[in-house]
């Protein structure tokens, strides 16, 4: 891990411990996350803590194993289980100029855990009443 950059570094360190708060400082106010379950993007700094945090509830036995890049582009890749299924899956992280995280998109398989974790998301986004706000925003 000596190569990584520190916002990488210092993102590995939040997902082990837990404290969500953390990960603000980390995202750039413009960050786009694009998430594994549908071709949509979400823009800003706010929407994407959310997400991680609700899917840091979904994801069980989740653990980084390798961590790929250099400069401004990462791919971390985990493995977790989603409500009993086994997924594997890539963390493209890129870095803006400042070395805020610009770009989170996970690309995830197979199908059938995408489409729990697709399930539980949406369970806990309509219960969020920060969402639901966005919902009737539209």
């Amino acid at each position: 891990m000596a190569d990584l950059h520190p916002t990488i570094e210092a993102f590995l360190k939040v997902v082990q411990s837990g404290k969500k708060e953390d990960l603000i400082p980390l995202l750039a106010d413009d960050v786009l996350f694009k998430p594994p379950t549908y071709w949509k993007e979400w823009p800003g700094k706010e929407i994407t803590a959310r997400i991680l945090s609700h899917v840091a509830l979904i994801f069980k036995e989740f653990k980084y194993h390798r961590t790929i890049g250099d400069g401004q582009c990462f791919f971390l890749e985990f493995h977790c289980k989603v409500n009993g299924l086994d997924a594997v899956g890539v963390d493209i992280v890129t870095l803006d100029d400042a070395g805020l995280i610009k770009l989170f998109e996970v690309v995830m398989r197979p199908h059938k855990t995408v489409g729990e974790l697709r399930k539980e998301m949406n369970i806990r986004t309509m219960q969020d009443p920060f969402f639901q706000k966005l919902a009737f925003n539209r």
